[in-house]
């Protein structure tokens, strides 16, 4: 399988949340998983966020950040191209979607047409979900 993580899902395999075990399995089970570029920055932003709203401890924040930037070289970063951003604008419109989750979407597609292969798009957001099923993104089961 391969598998695309929005920001939303890409967080959740370092901050425990609600579905942080569902996206472990999913990365475990996936060949390829990548994300947009955008992802890193939303991600530090999620994390120090979290860290200014005391949910864990500097020792644990430094932690975490030494985790991700490791493991960040592991994803496939699908760079936002001009034609990326031409295409969420496009998507953006069509499904109703924020600027950063219609990249999201977009460098998904740009992912499926590339590869020619299913992929399978992770995101915890109502609206960006039902616009990647109606532009038959695979769903994770």
């Amino acid at each position: 399988m391969i598998l695309y993580l929005d920001t939303s899902s890409l967080v959740k395999l370092y901050v425990e949340e609600a579905a942080s075990a569902a996206v472990e399995g999913l990365v475990g089970l996936a060949e390829v998983t990548g994300t947009s570029l955008i992802a890193y920055a939303e991600a530090r932003a999620a994390f120090a966020r979290r860290f200014r709203e005391n949910a864990f401890s500097t020792k644990d924040y430094n932690r975490l950040r030494s985790r991700f930037e490791s493991d960040w070289e592991n994803f496939l970063s699908i760079h936002v191209t001009r034609e990326i951003v031409r295409m969420a604008g496009d998507l953006a419109e069509k499904h109703g979607l924020r600027g950063f989750d219609a990249i999201h979407l977009a460098s998904a597609v740009t992912l499926r047409e590339n590869l020619a292969s299913p992929v399978t798009f992770s995101c915890y957001d109502a609206r960006l979900q039902n616009a990647s099923q109606r532009e038959k993104m695979d769903q994770p089961l």
